[in-house]
């Protein structure tokens, strides 16, 4: 059996973790949020600490709120406070008064270091365009707990059907796989949304000039447009109906350098663009190339975008938008964020945001072990990644960056082994899970009688 692999010495990539460590307690301003939400003076769940718990459970996903009260007193964390309680080793396992801090917790706070932690790992890896950096955008739901306000919030998807149920859609970023705040809404009811509305959140959160890829489901010119009026370039699939209706207005372009078919066209919106998009003005235009790529007899490719690059570069590119499936999945199936069992929609909220930040942390960990073994990140398993980080990270706390980054290095060496086996002549790409629905059938949870 396969022992850990020694892990290269390396100055700089220590002296980069120690700042990094550094900045654990500078993501999030929390004398200032403690000020704005003040606690008792010799309270002991602080946010700082609430945070720590929030995230070791969010890893952990099998942790209740009593196994992450016991692990912070085991591990007895930085974040813990100068307390008595602390100091004379008598904190109490009781989990009411973690559960009151994780309702008291302010979720700018939340959204500020999942902000922060994606938008390093972003800046720290080279854009996948030339120096534009490419955000791949979809959709995809969840369930919630079948509380009555969040019935109301995220109707089910039907009266026969108890299971509240959340839209999300997301953006993952191509180099660094790491993924973006997601934008939440109802799936149903009188206030669903629909991915497409939802994409404007997301492109706030983009650096300026990127590239936007997505599926057909947003190949239409609303989308393309919001993409365009907020600074970046898109690049979107089109069904073979709405490609041809726009093929027969534009111009044939091929050249010799792109033998490819492409053809150049001034997009304008529709009527029917315009009577479902209020916002949308009718004097808008859009100047975009079509291209036909045929991979295979079976498969052909029409993409639409404002991105003057060739066909082969932008069908390269447009091969891993797959990529943000398996993503989404690993996010919801590894991570169990399909399985958030909080009771409102406040702290539904706060273990989403804090979902994202344990998926962008393990996203990061892979990346570090897959160069050091020079392979993809994507090579490198997920889970396998987030178990090692999980058992070997999470296991303990150290107050001084020397002793984390020990542990860290250890940890480097065994997700190293994480990789896994190729396997020539498959017929599909994707990474796949075991759907398993969600049973229907058990007691309503009944009101309590009036006094």
């Amino acid at each position: 059996m396969a022992g850990p692999r020694e892990v290269p010495v390396d100055p700089e990539r220590d002296a980069q973790f120690d700042k990094a460590f550094a900045l654990l307690t500078e993501l999030v301003d929390f004398e200032e949020v403690q000020r704005q939400f003040p606690v008792r003076e010799n309270a002991v769940y602080t946010v700082s600490l609430t945070l720590w718990m929030l995230v070791y459970q969010r890893m952990c996903p099998d942790a209740s709120l009593e196994a992450a009260v016991k692990k912070m007193i085991q591990s007895k964390p930085s974040f813990l406070p100068d307390n008595k309680r602390v100091r004379e080793g008598t904190l109490s396992s009781n989990t009411s008064t973690y559960s009151q801090a994780r309702s008291r917790l302010p979720r700018e706070a939340v959204e500020w270091l999942a902000q922060e932690v994606s938008q390093s790992l972003i800046q720290a890896a080279r854009p996948s365009l030339g120096d534009r950096r490419v955000f791949v955008i979809d959709g995809t739901t969840i369930t919630l707990a079948p509380e009555t306000k969040l019935r109301e919030r995220f109707p089910p998807a039907s009266d026969k059907h108890v299971w509240p149920v959340a839209l999300l859609t997301v953006a993952h970023e191509l180099a660094s796989g790491a993924a973006l705040i997601p934008e939440v809404g109802a799936m149903y009811g009188e206030q669903a949304v629909s991915e497409t509305q939802q994409i404007s959140g997301l492109l706030k959160q983009m650096p300026p000039g990127s590239v936007v890829m997505g599926d057909v489901a947003f190949g239409i010119f609303g989308v393309a447009h919001a993409v365009a009026s907020a600074g970046h370039s898109f690049l979107f699939r089109l069904n073979k109906q709405r490609f041809q209706s726009l093929q027969k207005k534009a111009r044939l372009i091929s050249s010799q350098e792109d033998p490819l078919p492409v053809w150049s066209l001034t997009w304008q919106p529709t009527k029917d663009n315009l009577s479902t998009n209020s916002d949308l003005p009718r004097e808008a235009a859009l100047e975009v190339r079509l291209h036909e790529i045929v991979i295979h007899e079976e498969l052909t490719l029409w993409l639409v975008t404002d991105l003057a690059d060739d066909s082969q570069t932008l069908s390269d590119l447009y091969h891993h938008r797959g990529d943000v499936e398996i993503d989404i999945r690993n996010l919801k199936v590894v991570l169990d964020t399909e399985n958030i069992r909080a009771r409102s929609e406040p702290l539904f909220f706060k273990e989403l945001l804090m979902s994202i930040v344990s998926y962008n942390l393990v996203t990061q960990f892979r990346r570090q072990a897959a160069a050091l073994i020079k392979q993809p990140p994507r090579r490198m398993s997920f889970k396998r990644t987030w178990t090692t980080f999980r058992e070997f990270l999470l296991s303990a706390m150290y107050t001084e960056p020397v002793g984390w980054r020990n542990q860290y290095v250890r940890a480097l060496s065994y997700a190293m082994l994480d990789k896994l086996p190729l396997r020539p002549g498959r017929s599909y790409e994707r990474e796949a899970y075991r759907w398993t629905p969600k049973c229907n059938n058990f007691k309503r949870r009944e009101p309590p009688p009036h006094e």
